[in-house]
C-alpha cells in the first residue's frame, strides 16, 4: 500500500497560498511571489514565465494557452490567449511534415500576451518583480532533470529542424542530468518585456525579429498576425455534478467533451462499482468515446450547440446508447474520413437546446484561484527558434486538419481546435477544487478521471492525480497504465476492448496538478502528479 492512504506522496497544506506546477523551481517562484505580496494571478505569471526555463519543452513566450480566474464573490473568467493562424496559411502550400514542425507549423504566440493581460486586470505587483523568477533562472541557469533529458531525447528530431534551437537546447554531448543550463538570450527578451510590455514583444523590435526569421525560413507568420493579436476575456461553461458546479472552457474549445463524459456518467452507480472496477472501467471508456464522437462533429462548428451538448436530457439519451457488455468501435480523437464498420456516431445535441501543455494552479489566502493550461503543441513546438530571442515557436497548426471536409481544417485566421480544459469546482457558490492536465487530446479524458475520483471517490488531491488511469483511442484500443489490476484489465478485454499495457506511472496519460480548499477551515491543499516533474508547495 502507499504510504499516504492511495497516494505516494503526501498532499501540502498551507492556508496563506498554495501552487502546483510541473516543476519544482516553478512552483517556488509562484510562492516566492506570493510571499514578496503578490496575488494569485501574480503568482500564475511567475509560474508560467519561469516554466519557459525549467520545462522548456512544454511551454514558453512561444506558445499558447487558456486561463480560469474565480475570485471570492463569486467571479469567474476565461482568459483565451490562443494565437490564430497566419493569414497566409494554405493547407494546399504545405506538406503534412511541414504543417506538423518548422517555420510553417506555428500559430501567432499567444501565452506572453495572456500573462500580461490577466497581469493588467488582477495583478498587484509591478511586472519586473514577477517576471523576476524567470529572468534570474535564465540567467543563473537551472540544473536539468532527469524527466527533462527524456524529453529532450525525445524530441531529438523536432531540434534539428533549425541551428538556433539546437544551440539552445542540444548542448555537445547530448543534454545530461544535473548538467547547468542557461539561456540569457530569453533572459534579455524577458527583460525588453518587462520594460516594453505588451507592444515590444507584438509590435516592437522581438516581433520584428520573430516574423523575420519565420518569413527566411519560409513560413507564413508575418509582423501583420503579431500585430493583430489579442488576448480575449470569456465566461466559462458548468454543468453540475451530483450537487457541485463543474466549470471550464467555453467553445470554441473542447472542454465540452469532458464535461459530457461527466454528465452520462453521472447516471451510474459508480461507487457501487468500485474505483478502477472493470464496470466502472468499461462504462467510463464508452462514455469518453460518445463525447469525442461529438467533439469532433461539432465542435469547430461555428455555432457548437452547447446549451444540447450539455443537457442533462442528451446525456440520458447519450448513456442509453451504452452497451454495458460490449466495446463499441470510436472514431478515435482525431478526425479521419475513414469509416471503420459499426463506428460510433455522433449524437444529436441539437434536439436538445432548450432544455477544453503543462497545467499549474495558484491559489492566495484572499480567495483568488487561478488555473492555466499551457503549452507549445508538441514538445519544442515547431523545433524552429528565432535567433537571439531564446523563443522556441509552437507548432498549433499541426493541430489543425489538412482534409477539406474536416470541419477543423486549417484556414487563415483561425484557431486550431485545442483540447486544454483548465477546470474548477464550486459548491455552494464556494471554491473547492482547480485540476488540469497536460496530454493533447488525452486531456479530455484524464480530467474527468481526476475529478471522478474527487466528487465519486472521496479522494483528496493528491490521491485523484496519482491513481492509474486509462486512454481510449481509435476503434477499440486502449492504454492502460499496469498498476491497474491484471483481472480488471482481463476482463476489459473480454468485453471487447484492445488493451495496451503502458508502465505503471506513464506521461501518456497527463500530469495533472491540482488545488482544493477546505470547506471547513479554508485550508489549501495541493497536488502534483510524479508522472512528470510536478511538484506542489503551500504556505
Amino acid at each position: 500500500m502507499p504510504p499516504h492512504r492511495r497516494a505516494y506522496r503526501p498532499t501540502v497544506m498551507g492556508t496563506r497560498g498554495a501552487v502546483a506546477s510541473a516543476h519544482p523551481l516553478a512552483s517556488m517562484a509562484g510562492v516566492e511571489t506570493l510571499l514578496a505580496g503578490g496575488n494569485a494571478v501574480d503568482a500564475a505569471v511567475a509560474v508560467g514565465s519561469t516554466l519557459n526555463v525549467v520545462e522548456p519543452f512544454m511551454s514558453g513566450i512561444g506558445g499558447i494557452g487558456l486561463m480560469l480566474v474565480s475570485r471570492r464573490g463569486g467571479e469567474r473568467h476565461v482568459l483565451d490567449f490562443i494565437g490564430t493562424a497566419p493569414r497566409a496559411a494554405d493547407p494546399t502550400r504545405c506538406t503534412e511534415e511541414e504543417q506538423a514542425a518548422g517555420p510553417k507549423s506555428c500559430a501567432t504566440p499567444g501565452n506572453l500576451g495572456g500573462w500580461l493581460t490577466a497581469h493588467r486586470r488582477f495583478g498587484r505587483l509591478p511586472l519586473a518583480k514577477v517576471l523576476e523568477p524567470a529572468i534570474g533562472h535564465a540567467e543563473r541557469g537551472v540544473p536539468l532533470t532527469f524527466k527533462n533529458v527524456e524529453f529532450f531525447t525525445g524530441a531529438r528530431e523536432t531540434l534539428r529542424r533549425s541551428r538556433e534551437a539546437e544551440r539552445l537546447y542540444w548542448p555537445n554531448g547530448g543534454p545530461r542530468a544535473g548538467a547547468v543550463v542557461t539561456y540569457k538570450d530569453l533572459a534579455t527578451t524577458l527583460r525588453q518585456v518587462v520594460e516594453g510590455g505588451l507592444e515590444v514583444f507584438y509590435r516592437g523590435p522581438i516581433a520584428r525579429a520573430i516574423a523575420r526569421a519565420v518569413q527566411e525560413a519560409g513560413g507564413w507568420l508575418t509582423e501583420e498576425d503579431l500585430a493583430a493579436f489579442a488576448a480575449t476575456w470569456r465566461q466559462p461553461v458548468s454543468i453540475t455534478y451530483r450537487g457541485a458546479e463543474v466549470c471550464s472552457m467555453p467553445p470554441p474549445f473542447s472542454a465540452f467533451q469532458m464535461l459530457q463524459t461527466l454528465n452520462v456518467m453521472e447516471g451510474f452507480d459508480l461507487r457501487g462499482w468500485g474505483h478502477n472496477s472493470v464496470d466502472y472501467l468499461h462504462h467510463l471508456i464508452e462514455a469518453i468515446k460518445l463525447a469525442s464522437a461529438d467533439r469532433l462533429a461539432y465542435a469547430y462548428s461555428d455555432a457548437t450547440p452547447i446549451a444540447g451538448l450539455l443537457s442533462k436530457a442528451y446525456a440520458a439519451s447519450q448513456r442509453a446508447r451504452i452497451d454495458p457488455k460490449r466495446a463499441a468501435v470510436s472514431e478515435g480523437e482525431r478526425f479521419d474520413p475513414r469509416r471503420l464498420p459499426g463506428q460510433i456516431a455522433e449524437g444529436h445535441p441539437a434536439r436538445f437546446e432548450h432544455e477544453q501543455t503543462t497545467h499549474f494552479a495558484c491559489a492566495d489566502a484572499e480567495g483568488t484561484v487561478v488555473s492555466v493550461t499551457q503549452t507549445l503543441g508538441a514538445p519544442f513546438g515547431s523545433g524552429f527558434a528565432v535567433p537571439g530571442t531564446g523563443i522556441v515557436l509552437n507548432n498549433i497548426l499541426k493541430w489543425a486538419d489538412r482534409d477539406p471536409t474536416s470541419a477543423n481544417v486549417l484556414r487563415p485566421g483561425r484557431k486550431a481546435g485545442s483540447m486544454m480544459s483548465p477546470t474548477q469546482v464550486f459548491r455552494d457558490s464556494a471554491f473547492r477544487l482547480s485540476i488540469g492536465t497536460p496530454g493533447s487530446y488525452g486531456i479530455l479524458q484524464t480530467q474527468p478521471q481526476m475529478l471522478l475520483n474527487v466528487l465519486d471517490f472521496d479522494m483528496n488531491v493528491q490521491e485523484a492525480i496519482e491513481v492509474p488511469r486509462v486512454r481510449a483511442y481509435r476503434d477499440r484500443l486502449v492504454d492502460a497504465e499496469s498498476r491497474i489490476d491484471d483481472p480488471v484489465r482481463a476482463a476489459l478485454a473480454e468485453r471487447g476492448h484492445n488493451i495496451n499495457v503502458l508502465p505503471d506511472w506513464s506521461w501518456v496519460v497527463g500530469g495533472g496538478q491540482g488545488i482544493a480548499r477546505d470547506p471547513d477551515s479554508g485550508a489549501l491543499m495541493a497536488g502534483a502528479d510524479p508522472r512528470r516533474d510536478g511538484y506542489a508547495v503551500a504556505i
